[in-house]
Protein backbone atom coordinates (compact mmCIF):
# COMPACT_ATOMS: atom_id res chain seq x y z
CA UNK A 1 0.00 0.00 0.00
CA UNK A 2 1.45 3.39 -0.95
CA UNK A 3 1.87 5.98 1.75
CA UNK A 4 -0.28 9.13 1.59
CA UNK A 5 1.82 11.93 0.16
CA UNK A 6 2.64 15.03 2.17
CA UNK A 7 -0.09 17.65 1.58
CA UNK A 8 0.58 20.76 -0.47
CA UNK A 9 -0.57 23.88 1.40
CA UNK A 10 -0.98 27.17 -0.43
CA UNK A 11 -0.06 30.30 1.55
CA UNK A 12 -1.36 33.75 0.60
CA UNK A 13 1.26 36.39 -0.18
CA UNK A 14 1.23 40.13 0.40
CA UNK A 15 2.71 42.65 -2.00
CA UNK A 16 5.44 45.03 -0.92
CA UNK A 17 8.39 46.88 -2.37
CA UNK A 18 12.04 46.22 -1.64
CA UNK A 19 13.82 49.25 -3.02
CA UNK A 20 12.27 49.98 -6.43
CA UNK A 21 11.14 46.40 -7.02
CA UNK A 22 7.74 44.84 -6.17
CA UNK A 23 7.83 41.58 -4.22
CA UNK A 24 5.28 38.95 -3.19
CA UNK A 25 6.05 37.50 0.23
CA UNK A 26 4.75 35.69 3.31
CA UNK A 27 6.06 35.70 6.86
CA UNK A 28 8.32 32.85 7.90
CA UNK A 29 6.11 32.00 10.87
CA UNK A 30 3.25 31.05 8.53
CA UNK A 31 5.54 28.97 6.37
CA UNK A 32 6.81 27.12 9.45
CA UNK A 33 3.23 26.72 10.70
CA UNK A 34 2.27 24.96 7.48
CA UNK A 35 5.48 22.93 7.43
CA UNK A 36 5.85 21.95 11.10
CA UNK A 37 2.42 22.49 12.65
CA UNK A 38 0.31 21.10 9.80
CA UNK A 39 2.94 18.77 8.37
CA UNK A 40 2.53 20.09 4.84
CA UNK A 41 4.66 21.39 2.00
CA UNK A 42 4.23 25.18 1.79
CA UNK A 43 3.59 26.83 -1.58
CA UNK A 44 3.44 30.63 -1.78
CA UNK A 45 0.57 32.06 -3.82
CA UNK A 46 1.41 35.42 -5.43
CA UNK A 47 -1.12 38.23 -5.07
CA UNK A 48 -1.83 38.65 -8.78
CA UNK A 49 -5.62 38.30 -8.74
CA UNK A 50 -7.31 37.00 -11.87
CA UNK A 51 -3.95 36.14 -13.47
CA UNK A 52 -4.03 32.95 -11.37
CA UNK A 53 -6.17 30.11 -12.84
CA UNK A 54 -7.88 29.49 -9.50
CA UNK A 55 -9.60 26.20 -10.25
CA UNK A 56 -6.39 24.71 -11.63
CA UNK A 57 -4.48 25.91 -8.55
CA UNK A 58 -7.03 24.64 -6.05
CA UNK A 59 -7.24 21.26 -7.79
CA UNK A 60 -3.57 20.77 -6.96
CA UNK A 61 -3.69 22.18 -3.41
CA UNK A 62 -4.58 20.15 -0.33
CA UNK A 63 -5.04 23.18 1.91
CA UNK A 64 -5.12 26.97 1.90
CA UNK A 65 -3.57 29.12 4.65
CA UNK A 66 -4.47 32.83 4.72
CA UNK A 67 -1.88 34.88 6.56
CA UNK A 68 -1.97 37.97 8.73
CA UNK A 69 -0.64 41.23 7.32
CA UNK A 70 0.03 44.89 8.19
CA UNK A 71 -2.48 45.79 5.46
CA UNK A 72 -6.28 45.93 5.77
CA UNK A 73 -8.96 44.75 3.38
CA UNK A 74 -10.10 47.75 1.35
CA UNK A 75 -13.47 48.80 2.79
CA UNK A 76 -15.23 49.07 -0.57
CA UNK A 77 -15.33 45.24 -0.53
CA UNK A 78 -17.85 45.41 2.33
CA UNK A 79 -19.36 48.87 1.61
CA UNK A 80 -17.59 50.29 4.65
CA UNK A 81 -16.56 53.92 5.15
CA UNK A 82 -13.25 55.13 3.76
CA UNK A 83 -10.18 54.06 5.71
CA UNK A 84 -8.39 56.50 7.98
CA UNK A 85 -5.54 58.38 6.29
CA UNK A 86 -2.33 56.34 6.26
CA UNK A 87 -4.08 52.95 6.40
CA UNK A 88 -2.08 50.33 4.49
CA UNK A 89 -3.97 48.44 1.79
CA UNK A 90 -3.04 45.64 -0.63
CA UNK A 91 -5.49 45.55 -3.55
CA UNK A 92 -3.56 42.74 -5.25
CA UNK A 93 -4.03 40.54 -2.22
CA UNK A 94 -7.74 41.42 -1.97
CA UNK A 95 -8.19 40.53 -5.64
CA UNK A 96 -6.56 37.15 -5.01
CA UNK A 97 -7.81 35.98 -1.64
CA UNK A 98 -11.46 37.04 -1.68
CA UNK A 99 -12.44 34.95 -4.75
CA UNK A 100 -9.99 32.21 -3.74
CA UNK A 101 -11.72 31.78 -0.37
CA UNK A 102 -15.14 31.33 -1.90
CA UNK A 103 -13.90 28.88 -4.52
CA UNK A 104 -11.83 26.89 -2.01
CA UNK A 105 -14.92 26.23 0.08
CA UNK A 106 -16.93 25.30 -3.01
CA UNK A 107 -14.25 22.80 -4.07
CA UNK A 108 -13.71 21.30 -0.60
CA UNK A 109 -10.18 22.62 0.01
CA UNK A 110 -9.36 22.83 3.76
CA UNK A 111 -8.99 26.45 4.82
CA UNK A 112 -7.35 28.20 7.78
CA UNK A 113 -7.54 32.01 7.97
CA UNK A 114 -5.40 33.95 10.46
CA UNK A 115 -5.89 37.61 11.45
CA UNK A 116 -6.22 39.39 8.07
CA UNK A 117 -7.15 36.00 6.65
CA UNK A 118 -9.94 35.73 9.22
CA UNK A 119 -11.18 39.19 8.22
CA UNK A 120 -10.95 38.27 4.53
CA UNK A 121 -13.11 35.21 5.13
CA UNK A 122 -15.80 37.32 6.78
CA UNK A 123 -15.75 39.85 3.94
CA UNK A 124 -15.67 37.14 1.23
CA UNK A 125 -18.96 35.73 2.48
CA UNK A 126 -20.72 39.08 2.95
CA UNK A 127 -19.77 40.27 6.45
CA UNK A 128 -18.45 43.65 7.56
CA UNK A 129 -15.54 44.84 9.71
CA UNK A 130 -14.87 47.31 12.48
CA UNK A 131 -11.90 49.24 11.14
CA UNK A 132 -10.76 50.71 14.48
CA UNK A 133 -11.73 48.54 17.43
CA UNK A 134 -10.13 51.00 19.85
CA UNK A 135 -12.86 53.50 18.95
CA UNK A 136 -15.78 51.10 19.55
CA UNK A 137 -17.32 51.62 23.01
CA UNK A 138 -17.21 48.58 25.26
CA UNK A 139 -14.45 46.70 23.45
CA UNK A 140 -11.09 45.76 24.89
CA UNK A 141 -7.78 47.09 23.60
CA UNK A 142 -6.89 44.43 21.02
CA UNK A 143 -3.78 46.09 19.61
CA UNK A 144 -0.27 44.99 20.49
CA UNK A 145 2.18 47.30 22.23
CA UNK A 146 4.74 47.79 19.48
CA UNK A 147 7.26 49.21 21.95
CA UNK A 148 7.61 45.74 23.48
CA UNK A 149 9.79 42.90 22.13
CA UNK A 150 8.07 40.37 19.86
CA UNK A 151 7.72 37.63 22.52
CA UNK A 152 5.71 40.10 24.61
CA UNK A 153 3.64 41.35 21.67
CA UNK A 154 2.75 37.76 20.73
CA UNK A 155 2.29 36.61 24.32
CA UNK A 156 -1.08 35.73 25.90
CA UNK A 157 -3.35 38.79 25.96
CA UNK A 158 -6.87 37.65 26.80
CA UNK A 159 -9.06 34.59 27.09
CA UNK A 160 -11.53 33.35 24.49
CA UNK A 161 -14.57 31.23 25.24
CA UNK A 162 -14.83 28.24 22.92
CA UNK A 163 -18.34 27.57 21.67
CA UNK A 164 -19.39 24.03 22.63
CA UNK A 165 -19.91 21.47 19.88
CA UNK A 166 -18.20 23.46 17.15
CA UNK A 167 -15.21 22.79 14.92
CA UNK A 168 -12.76 24.41 17.31
CA UNK A 169 -14.21 22.61 20.32
CA UNK A 170 -13.81 19.28 18.54
CA UNK A 171 -10.23 20.14 17.57
CA UNK A 172 -9.01 21.18 21.03
CA UNK A 173 -11.51 19.76 23.53
CA UNK A 174 -11.53 22.63 26.05
CA UNK A 175 -13.98 25.38 26.93
CA UNK A 176 -11.56 28.33 26.93
CA UNK A 177 -8.01 29.30 26.02
CA UNK A 178 -5.61 32.22 26.24
CA UNK A 179 -4.68 33.87 22.94
CA UNK A 180 -2.48 36.68 21.71
CA UNK A 181 -4.04 39.85 20.31
CA UNK A 182 -2.38 41.96 17.61
CA UNK A 183 -5.19 43.57 15.63
CA UNK A 184 -7.23 46.74 15.39
CA UNK A 185 -9.83 45.42 12.95
CA UNK A 186 -12.43 42.81 13.77
CA UNK A 187 -15.82 41.40 12.92
CA UNK A 188 -18.66 43.92 12.93
CA UNK A 189 -21.44 41.93 11.22
CA UNK A 190 -20.71 38.23 10.85
CA UNK A 191 -21.33 36.95 7.34
CA UNK A 192 -24.28 34.65 6.66
CA UNK A 193 -23.19 31.03 6.85
CA UNK A 194 -20.37 31.63 9.33
CA UNK A 195 -20.68 29.99 12.76
CA UNK A 196 -19.04 31.61 15.83
CA UNK A 197 -16.39 29.34 17.34
CA UNK A 198 -14.69 31.56 19.96
CA UNK A 199 -15.61 34.86 21.61
CA UNK A 200 -13.48 37.37 23.55
CA UNK A 201 -14.58 38.65 26.98
CA UNK A 202 -15.92 41.85 25.35
CA UNK A 203 -18.18 39.81 23.02
CA UNK A 204 -16.02 40.21 19.91
CA UNK A 205 -16.12 37.11 17.69
CA UNK A 206 -12.54 35.85 17.41
CA UNK A 207 -13.04 32.56 15.57
CA UNK A 208 -15.65 31.18 13.19
CA UNK A 209 -16.20 28.23 10.90
CA UNK A 210 -17.95 27.98 7.53
CA UNK A 211 -21.20 26.10 8.12
CA UNK A 212 -21.60 24.82 4.56
CA UNK A 213 -17.98 23.66 4.15
CA UNK A 214 -17.50 19.96 3.48
CA UNK A 215 -14.15 19.99 5.28
CA UNK A 216 -12.11 22.05 7.76
CA UNK A 217 -12.76 25.78 7.23
CA UNK A 218 -11.81 27.95 10.21
CA UNK A 219 -10.86 31.57 10.74
CA UNK A 220 -9.13 32.83 13.89
CA UNK A 221 -8.39 36.43 14.81
CA UNK A 222 -5.32 35.57 16.91
CA UNK A 223 -1.94 34.23 15.71
CA UNK A 224 -1.62 30.47 16.36
CA UNK A 225 1.38 30.27 14.01
CA UNK A 226 3.55 32.06 16.60
CA UNK A 227 5.93 29.46 18.08
CA UNK A 228 3.33 26.88 17.13
CA UNK A 229 5.38 23.90 18.26
CA UNK A 230 5.64 25.34 21.79
CA UNK A 231 1.94 26.02 22.36
CA UNK A 232 -0.36 22.94 22.59
CA UNK A 233 -3.50 24.98 21.90
CA UNK A 234 -2.07 26.61 18.79
CA UNK A 235 -0.58 23.33 17.64
CA UNK A 236 -3.94 21.55 17.96
CA UNK A 237 -5.42 24.02 15.46
CA UNK A 238 -2.66 23.39 12.93
CA UNK A 239 -2.85 19.62 13.49
CA UNK A 240 -6.60 19.60 12.81
CA UNK A 241 -5.99 21.66 9.67
CA UNK A 242 -3.16 19.32 8.66
CA UNK A 243 -5.34 16.24 9.17
CA UNK A 244 -7.93 17.69 6.80
CA UNK A 245 -5.18 18.50 4.29
CA UNK A 246 -3.87 14.92 4.48
CA UNK A 247 -7.37 13.57 3.89
CA UNK A 248 -7.60 15.65 0.72
CA UNK A 249 -4.10 14.59 -0.33
CA UNK A 250 -5.22 10.96 -0.19
CA UNK A 251 -7.86 11.47 -2.88
CA UNK A 252 -7.02 10.81 -6.55
CA UNK A 253 -5.78 13.95 -8.28
CA UNK A 254 -7.29 14.98 -11.57
CA UNK A 255 -4.80 15.31 -14.42
CA UNK A 256 -4.83 18.82 -15.89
Amino acid sequence: MSQTRQPLIGISCCTTSVGPHPFHMAGEKYILGALQGAGGIPLLIPAVGAHIPMDALLEQLDGLLLTGSPSNVEPHHYTGPASAPGTQHDPGRDATTLPLIRRAVELGVPLLGICRGFQEMNVAFGGTLHQRLNEVPGLLEHREDTSQPLPVQYGPAHEVRIEPGGLLDRAIGCSSAMVNSLHNQGVDRLAPGLQPEAVAPDGLIEAFSVSAASTFALGVQWHPEWKVMENPFYLSIFKAFGDACRARAARPKRTL
